[in-house]
């Protein structure tokens, strides 16, 4: 009986002992009770995240500890905060709070994609900086940005002058702060250009630490040949790879992801660093001049204006719009082309090009629709959605260990324009759709592809993650009810689930309210040579 009391007494002691030990220090912020997803794709554990100043510090039991804000993050998931490797970020002068990228949990975003980077580069982002950005954004210099400002739409090689200018320019924008270079070889000017040229100056970004991400040069019946290529410009430029918004577009090539994915896997297989980004969705947004050989429109829209106006010219155009409404971004019907933006005509948008045809009292033919498409550009041109992929490609791309999660969206402010719904609900669509209901993810690895996988592309050592020493770039959200809301028809509607965001150690969402402040930094690329911020 004695020595039974003593054991107690011991033990009772030793509890006592233990539970002084608990941290009982004053922090910032203190996240309880949440479980942590890390971001490196391994299963979550129950612990509280201590924030001082822009860094996490402490992940331990805090239940000693004070802080000047607590969060309760009962039954929900705290994750890094996203990052979206392929932002089109040209409105963030106008719409620098982020909040159409913030409300979906992106703290992080690398703007500049598809060859359409700032120029000047430097101007561009001290001009940034100064104004202040509610999340961290990045941004690579653009290969048609700057072909366009060396040679204007001009349908030819560069000269050995020119050539030398565009490497002066990517060198440049590299020491200025870009993450590497991109390009977009199925737009003008860059779909003038031949390999030797992007090796070149993609050589350029490789020897300033760069990475390169490649809207392909085609992404329908010659996808595989597009992949091929961006393969080949990182193989021979020693530059790591990325397949921007991989897809596979048009009827005849549905299924082709297979193909593709089995590119990559050999390419890495012999030592070539290439990885693909992705939306989750199976309709795409740009220009409706995608459908419109690019030869047509070299120099500008005044040339392709001409053009149309000489009658052989204008069938050899129009005979090539009906090739890509059967085969390419059209998806072999007028209904799967839905206007967008039209300046020209609101009453377009949303509607489709099947829509358009019974309006002018025309038969709805592929013919019929490629004399509007015709019009259209003329008209000065607009950005259509293009419902021309399959479901069956979107969750086999994604399912891909390297592939990265990211929304090819447009800072949007609500209610403005007609938009795609991947600009309000790319990750919680991965996380709602893809995960819970779908099981093509499971939350840990979506979670990877969503935080320390684009965060590692992009170099940033310091964020991607949550441990101590960190960047407190953190997302809260309820992994029950996470989802987007946005629809192809009501595309304007913020995501669900989502209840706190910080950005750098402070709270850009709180309980599900936007704070509109200014907690983001211009991040700069490997080669910057001036101070950071």
């Amino acid at each position: 009986m004695q020595r039974s009391v003593s054991f107690i007494t011991i033990l009772f002691f030793l509890l006592l002992i233990l539970s002084s030990c608990k941290d009982s220090g004053h922090y910032d912020i203190i996240i309880r009770n949440g479980e942590v997803l890390d971001g490196n794709g391994t299963a979550a554990i129950k612990v509280d995240v201590a924030i001082n100043g822009d860094e996490i510090v402490k992940l331990t039991d805090l239940s000693n500890a004070t802080a000047n804000l607590e969060i309760d993050a009962q039954g929900k998931i705290i994750s890094p905060g996203f990052v979206d490797l392929h932002a089109h970020l040209e409105p963030i002068f106008e719409l620098n709070n982020c909040e159409s990228h913030l409300r979906q949990g992106i703290t992080t975003a690398i703007g500049g994609p598809d060859g359409r980077g700032p120029l000047p580069f430097g101007r561009y982002v001290d001009s940034l900086s100064n104004k202040g950005i509610g999340m961290n954004a990045g941004f690579l210099c653009g290969h048609n940005s700057i072909r366009a400002n060396v040679m204007e739409l001009e349908n030819r090689a560069p000269t050995p002058e020119e050539l030398d200018q565009m490497k002066s320019l990517v060198r440049q924008s590299m020491e200025e702060g870009a993450f590497g270079i991109s390009t977009g070889l199925k737009y003008l000017p860059g779909t003038f250009s031949k390999i030797d040229e992007v090796i070149t100056l993609s050589k350029v970004a490789a020897d300033k630490g760069g990475i390169y991400t490649s809207h392909l040069r085609d992404e329908g019946l010659k996808l595989l040949d597009g992949v091929n290529e961006a393969i080949q410009i990182g193989k021979e430029a020693n530059i790591p790879i990325v397949l921007t918004h991989h897809k596979v577009v048009g009827k005849p090539m549905w299924g082709s992801s297979h193909k593709t994915m089995a590119l990559i896997d050999s390419a890495r297989a012999v030592g070539i660093d290439v990885m693909a980004d992705q939306y989750p969705y199976a309709a795409s947004y740009t220009g409706i001049g995608i459908l419109i050989p690019s030869w047509a429109r070299a120099g500008g829209n005044g040339k392709f204006i001409q053009r149309v106006q000489d009658p052989q010219l204008r069938d050899s155009i129009h005979k090539k719009i009906v090739f890509n409404i059967i085969n390419d971004r059209g998806g072999d019907d007028l209904d799967r082309v839905q206007f967008a933006r039209v300046r020209w005509d609101t009453t377009l948008q949303g509607k489709t090009l099947k829509y358009w045809c019974e309006r002018e009292g025309l038969e709805v033919t592929h013919e019929n629709g490629a004399d509007l498409i015709i019009r259209a550009q003329v008209n000065g041109g607009c950005t259509c959605i293009f419902h021309a992929m399959d479901d069956l490609d979107v969750a086999n791309i994604m399912s891909h260990p390297y592939t990265a999660v990211a929304t090819d969206g447009r800072l949007t402010k609500l209610g403005e324009n007609f938009v795609h719904p991947r600009n309000y609900g790319t990750f919680p669509r991965v996380l709602g759709k893809y995960v819970r209901e779908e099981g093509v993810l499971t939350l840990p690895e979506a979670i990877r592809k969503m935080t320390s996988f684009p965060a590692d592309r992009m170099g940033l050592a310091n964020r991607g993650r949550i441990a101590a020493g960190k960047k407190a770039d953190i997302v809260i959200f309820d992994a029950d009810t996470i989802s987007d809301k946005g629809t192809f028809i009501a595309p304007h509607a913020y995501p669900v689930g989502i209840d706190h965001v910080l950005v750098n150690g402070k709270m850009a969402i709180h309980n599900g309210e936007f704070s509109d402040q200014l907690n983001g930094v211009v991040l700069k690329g490997p080669a910057y040579s001036g101070e950071l911020d």
